[in-house]
């Protein structure tokens, strides 16, 4: 990089970058709010702590909770799991990494109860997702809430009405828009750098296992199954569901497209600056393995935005080959291509010259903080929840396009299916008795 170039990198990073985070949130100010004091410390919950490895390691619920705990200004003071050997191991990590033991609890109410907890970091299944958010803005508490942020387009809509009535900071789980690096090279593309965006495609490549045929039996003694349903209308257990495969089972999950899918359509609606599509169509089906799941595990989903396209490439048992390409992200202009890879960007013009390049950090702990200030006041979400019910609702309707085995035509200012009252059966769900989520 020469002397030139360098110079224009930092002036970008200064003033370029403190754009990007006056316009990446829409509606920001409406949704972060600051803490009754704004200075104090914040008390924080945790819900949901997989653990992988035999449950050695922390997994996504148990790493935000040992995060969070790290964080100046934060304590973890509950820990909430139906799992209770998932739940041990977490306790231990956070009492680690605060030096002060939070309490572990099995139903997450018991943290809403407690009024001096500010906030609640959501990281149970999908189908808890909104419910457990609903809840806590409900009881005055601020929510991190993983992806994807709803299990059906209703529930998002009704999260959303839920951050704004209770006037709650909700940040999305979508962690790519706090690293520095890709605001950088969404920056760039929304500055015209490339020219307009007239295609987006991501793919998602993967080497998964099946789950084989699973049959009832009895509830694990380390288990607490009913809590677990929660939301969920009540099945008998079975036993290739727990821990992570619920995902492939629509009761629960959102499929591969829910699972994975979201961080990178989030990162696609972003760069072209686009809300809903108006027409979504899938293709795809459950090539690779005569199992019980019921999401496809070989997907393409494409979304018509009306003067510009993104396609996502779902391939759950087909890894990355010699002949993919190297990115996470590709968005391409009428004056160049900008691929999104890992924590960085790089960028060429339509010769294949490279004109821009990008790195920086990832991970968790960016994504933590600017919630802990958003909730303080002091800063803009970066994933505000407008703007993750948004990305969450793409993924929806390509699963929905997919079970009804058709297109869908869409209302573009709403996202709405248009005319098709057999795919608009799976715009919300059934909920087990008293559990359904109520704005309040």
């Amino acid at each position: 990089m020469t002397d030139r170039q360098q110079a224009n990198r930092r002036t970008f990073l200064k003033h370029g970058l403190a754009t990007t985070a006056g316009m990446a949130v829409l509606g920001a100010a409406a949704s972060s709010r600051a803490a009754d004091k704004a200075n104090e410390k914040i008390v924080v919950g945790v819900m949901g702590t997989s653990r992988s490895n035999n449950r050695r390691s922390p997994g996504r619920g148990a790493l935000l909770a040992i995060e969070t705990a790290r964080l100046a200004g934060a304590e973890v003071a509950y820990v909430c799991d139906v799992d209770r050997l998932n739940m041990a191991g977490t306790l231990k990590d956070v009492q680690r990494a605060q030096s002060k033991a939070p309490k572990g609890v099995t139903d997450v109410r018991r943290i809403l109860d407690d009024k001096d907890v500010d906030a609640l970091i959501i990281a149970a299944p999908d189908h808890w997702h909104s419910p457990a958010a609903i809840l806590a803005c409900t009881a005055g508490k601020h929510v991190y809430v993983e992806k994807p942020c709803s299990h059906n387009p209703h529930e998002g809509q009704r999260l959303l009405a839920a951050a704004r009535k209770h006037k709650r900071t909700v940040q999305h789980g979508t962690q790519r828009r706090s690293w520095p690096g890709v605001i950088e090279g969404i920056t760039r593309i929304r500055q015209g750098l490339i020219g307009r965006v007239r295609y987006a495609k991501t793919p998602y490549l993967n080497a998964r296992a099946g789950i084989g045929k699973g049959k009832r039996a009895a509830v694990p003694d380390w288990l607490n199954w009913d809590l677990w349903q929660g939301p969920a209308p009540r099945r008998a257990f079975q036993d290739n569901v727990v821990h992570y495969t619920w995902h492939w089972f629509w009761h629960w999950g959102t499929g591969e497209l829910g699972n994975n899918g979201v961080h990178m359509l989030d990162l696609i609606r972003w760069g072209m600056g686009v809300d809903y599509p108006r027409h979504v169509s899938s293709a795809g089906g459950r090539y690779c393995h005569d199992d019980d799941q019921e999401s496809p595990d070989t997907n393409a989903v494409a979304f018509d935005f009306g003067g510009g396209l993104a396609f996502w490439e779902g391939r759950s048992c087909l890894p990355r080959s010699p002949v993919d390409g190297q990115y996470d992200v590709a968005f391409f202009g009428d004056k160049g291509v900008l691929a999104i890879r890992g924590s960085g960007y790089v960028a060429h013009d339509r010769r294949g010259k490279e004109i821009a390049k990008g790195t920086g950090t990832g991970g968790n702990t960016g994504h933590l903080q600017n919630f802990l200030d958003g909730i303080r006041g002091k800063a803009a979400l970066n994933a505000d929840i407008a703007e993750g019910v948004k990305s969450a609702h793409l993924c929806h309707l390509g699963n929905i396009a997919w079970r009804v085995g058709r297109s869908l035509r869409c209302e573009p200012k709403t996202g709405r299916i248009i005319d098709d009252a057999e795919a608009m059966k799976l715009w919300t769900r059934q909920y087990e008795k008293s559990w359904e989520p109520k704005v309040g």
